[in-house]
């Protein structure tokens, strides 16, 4: 009777045990195949992942040998002598390069536009076509076309050369200007990304640190001083290193400006307020402003048009307190043998890239 039922609760148990695998089994399996709406059976699809990089990802590619093509970053490093050839997709696109390339209108470089991609091919390139390589769409209303600023693309190029770590300069010793309310860059750019650079001012002989603060180094622009200060001022050069002997660069003479940027501070002046007939009088309109600001000059007076006067322009940078620069710009108008048409009032207009100021003066017969 014992051995009865233990056989039977050995069945017992087999059947429950071999239920619950069957179950866990079909569980496994329910998500192979599935019923469609409409009776059809069907193999369980993994979910589609959303490819985030496509959307914004650059149009901007490297043709390389057998038909391949490289999709450019933020930077690429190529050996110099090797054409390059950069395709934009895009049946309308602009292109901009470093300007030396336009300013000397090398013939290197050339554009050719087709129905699907713009070509931007450089020939021969050396260490001097370091810098950045951008296109873009551009989109047209009927007769105007501008630049579609969400597909515009860049890419630093850099043409490594062991032998030019430094960007040729055409200039041997270049003049920055420090200004107390925006940064100052001493550009000098390299070659090579992997370079170690550093800052060194001619005298007292002594190395300015970058302490990713106050002076900090970005390979595409050089040596950036976030807050310029009259100690600044000085001949400065950079160094750099990557194996071997060290290169030197272009030397930079730093100065620091009196006067912030804005519209032309000016101050006009006669020779004298009163004059008789047959006297000779000037009119001096003088500007202070920034070395760099160009300053253009014109005037208005009594007689335009009818009398002859002589009008001489002029610029030059001068040294003021502790060191500081600033560029004095120069208009002396000058009437010779007065007449009764030459009395009145003469207006001096004086523009630079900020904005216009006008000043007047007035010269009365005695």
């Amino acid at each position: 009777m014992k051995l009865w039922a233990l056989l039977v609760l050995a069945l017992i148990c087999l059947e429950l045990h071999g239920g619950v695998c069957q179950q866990a089994k079909r569980r496994k399996n329910a998500g192979e195949n599935r019923i469609w709406p409409g009776g059809k059976r069907g193999k369980a699809r993994p979910p589609k992942v959303k490819d985030g990089g496509v959307k914004g990802q650059s149009l901007l590619t490297q043709v390389l040998d057998k038909g391949r093509f490289l999709r450019l970053g933020p930077s690429l490093s190529l050996t110099p002598g090797n054409d390059v050839e950069l395709r934009c997709k895009g049946s309308n696109i602009g292109w901009s390069y470093p300007a030396y390339l336009d300013t000397f209108n090398d013939s290197r470089l050339s554009i050719r536009q087709s129905d699907k991609y713009s070509q931007l091919v450089l020939t021969s390139p050396s260490a001097a076509d370091t810098g950045p390589y951008s296109c873009w769409v551009i989109v047209c209303d009927g007769g105007e076309c501008e630049k579609d600023h969400d597909r515009s693309y860049v890419s630093y190029v850099y043409f490594t050369d062991k032998d030019s770590l430094f960007v040729p300069s055409a200039i041997h010793f270049e003049i920055v200007y420090l200004r107390p309310d925006r940064p100052a860059v001493v550009p000098c750019r390299v070659t090579d990304p992997q370079a170690k650079v550093s800052l060194h001012r001619e005298v007292p002989p002594e190395e300015i640190p970058a302490n990713g603060t106050l002076v900090t180094f970005d390979p595409t622009k050089g040596f950036i001083l976030q807050n310029p200060q009259p100690e600044h001022q000085g001949v400065l050069y950079c160094k750099a290193v990557t194996r071997g002997t060290p290169q030197i660069s272009t030397k930079y003479q730093l100065l620091y400006v009196e006067v912030p940027s804005g519209p032309p501070f000016v101050s006009l002046v006669a020779s004298s307020a009163s004059a008789r007939g047959g006297d000779s009088v000037n009119v001096t309109c003088t500007v202070l402003g920034e070395p760099e600001a160009d300053v253009s000059f014109s005037w208005s007076y009594p007689g335009q048009g009818q009398r002859p006067v002589q009008v001489e322009t002029s610029w030059r940078l001068v040294n003021r307190a502790m060191g500081y620069v600033t560029r004095l710009s120069q208009s002396v108008l000058t009437v010779d043998d007065l007449e009764t048409i030459d009395f009145g009032d003469y207006v001096c207009r004086a523009k630079n890239p900020q904005g216009e100021t006008v000043m007047s003066t007035g010269i009365v017969s005695e």
